[in-house]
């Protein structure tokens, strides 16, 4: 039968991980809070705009800006997910209670499985609409918000599995190093799952980036296209490269740190870095925003309106919504083409 350990403090599964556990505070541990703090505090922001935009603007009410939307959701929620971490580590780890620990994990498991889910459902829906040369997807509201509810299940429970007997409080052998009360098992499960998530998206982008170059290829031995076209292609080329580039470089250091404690690598120095890589996968949700929103005129243009109504709320300001019309919805060209949106 096993000895399992419910009644024993953090400090205790620490050091059987042998991860150190200040008693003060050090000057590394102020930098990484006070820094983890300020990205946090940015994300919320950036992310609550996000969000107020697709509100209050019309012309968001189509399934890419729900998913826009519920993206911004889960990365306003890894910012806050962040900032308890960062009020509640350093010599503050050693004051926690077991179950504070876990919804301290968990809350970070849930708000970044959330994040990565919605950036495939994305790179899906753009996949889909790319290729059938529409600027918004056919789904209705309806099967838009079942996708959403189920990446939000997805999350939870990924999230709260550790702390519903995923762990390692019967079997010390197995806990892992960066997180000394979680199983190595557990972190491999999520870092390959997650690894096999990033691999999906890569293709699905490389899929339309090649597709896009192809069509801009053939487009342009016709002197009869519309300019609108290709500019739009090119854009979509550019926020490709883009979205690739900072997903790559955000996430996958994390997730490779994750697998090697999840394997046991005895000399990988997991500890040194995790800090670090974790705030690097919380530095993501920031660009985020920025290349899935930032990059869209209509956006920036509502942006500068509750911007505008913030400072000027006592002023007779009052933001407007244009109405959309057919030539909003998509571009047909002079040769037949319709353009997709170059801004996702």
């Amino acid at each position: 039968m096993k000895h399992c350990f419910y009644n024993e403090t953090v400090g205790f599964f620490y050091n059987n991980s042998r991860k150190e556990l200040t008693t003060y505070w050090r000057t590394k541990d102020v930098l990484v809070v006070a820094l983890g703090l300020t990205v946090s505090v940015i994300v919320l922001l950036t992310n609550l705009l996000v969000i107020t935009a697709i509100v209050i603007n019309r012309r968001f009410h189509y399934p890419i800006y729900y998913l826009l939307g519920n993206l911004a959701a889960a990365d306003l929620f890894a910012g806050i997910a962040y900032m308890f971490l960062m009020f509640h580590t350093g010599p503050r780890t050693a004051e926690l209670s077991l179950k504070t620990w876990f919804i301290r994990q968990s809350l970070l498991d849930t708000s970044l499985t959330a994040s990565v889910v919605n950036l495939l459902a994305i790179a899906v829906e753009r996949h889909q609409t790319v290729f059938t040369m529409q600027l918004h997807s056919k789904m209705s509201n309806q099967r838009v918000m079942i996708l959403i509810f189920c990446i939000w299940v997805t999350a939870l429970l990924l999230g709260l599995i550790p702390s519903y007997g995923w762990h390692c409080l019967c079997a010390l052998e197995k806990c892992s190093s960066m997180a000394p009360l979680y199983s190595r098992s557990y972190l491999t499960f999520w870092a390959i799952s997650n690894l096999v998530i990033f691999l999906i998206m890569v293709v699905v982008y490389t899929h339309i980036f090649i597709y896009v170059k192809r069509k801009m290829t053939r487009m342009s031995k016709h002197t009869s296209f519309h300019p609108r076209y290709k500019e739009t292609m090119i854009s979509l080329v550019k926020t490709v490269t883009i979205i690739l580039s900072a997903f790559v470089i955000c996430w996958t250091p994390g997730q490779v740190v994750l697998l090697l404690d999840g394997l046991g690598c005895k000399s990988c120095n997991v500890l040194a870095v995790e800090k670090y890589v974790l705030l690097l996968a919380e530095i993501n949700s920031l660009i985020n925003a920025i290349v899935y929103s930032y990059r869209d005129n209509e956006m920036r243009s509502t942006f500068r309106r509750i911007l505008c109504f913030v400072c000027y709320r006592n002023s007779k300001y009052t933001p407007t919504v244009v109405k959309l019309n057919t030539t909003d919805r998509g571009t047909l060209s002079q040769n037949g083409h319709f353009t997709v949106d170059s801004s996702i």
